[in-house]
């Protein structure tokens, strides 16, 4: 199960959503409001405007303020970091996070053997 933001901290499984559209469209426009009335809509928007509608193979219809071409980023990000995972390729950036993380927490392995 592959989650993906779709902005303020909201996550969609992206295994599940079959498009990801723009909201302009009369077909699509029609979508949402039947999902509305069906209770079929999520709404991620936060009150901001529409400009991504993911739909689902559940039906449900997933309304987000992120740009199309955002979400799409995000998706491929996503596909990228679970693949380099697979083949266990470790970005260096994520090392780099660890050892801040370990900075942070103001322990080190050495403070640890010491306890």
């Amino acid at each position: 199960m592959r989650l993906v933001n779709i902005g303020f901290g909201n996550m969609v499984c992206i295994d599940r959503v079959i498009a990801i559209v723009v909201p302009e469209s009369a077909p699509i426009k029609r979508i949402v409001s039947e999902s509305k009335d069906r209770g079929l809509c999520i709404d991620a928007t936060y009150g901001r405007k529409t400009r991504t509608v993911l739909i689902t193979d559940t039906d449900h219809v997933i309304l987000s303020a992120l740009q199309p071409e955002t979400v799409r980023r995000r998706v491929e990000n996503s596909a990228d970091e679970r693949t380099a995972a697979e083949s266990g390729v470790i970005d260096a950036d994520d090392e780099a996070d660890e050892d801040e993380a370990e900075a942070e927490d103001g322990e080190t392995e050495e403070e640890n053997d010491e306890l």
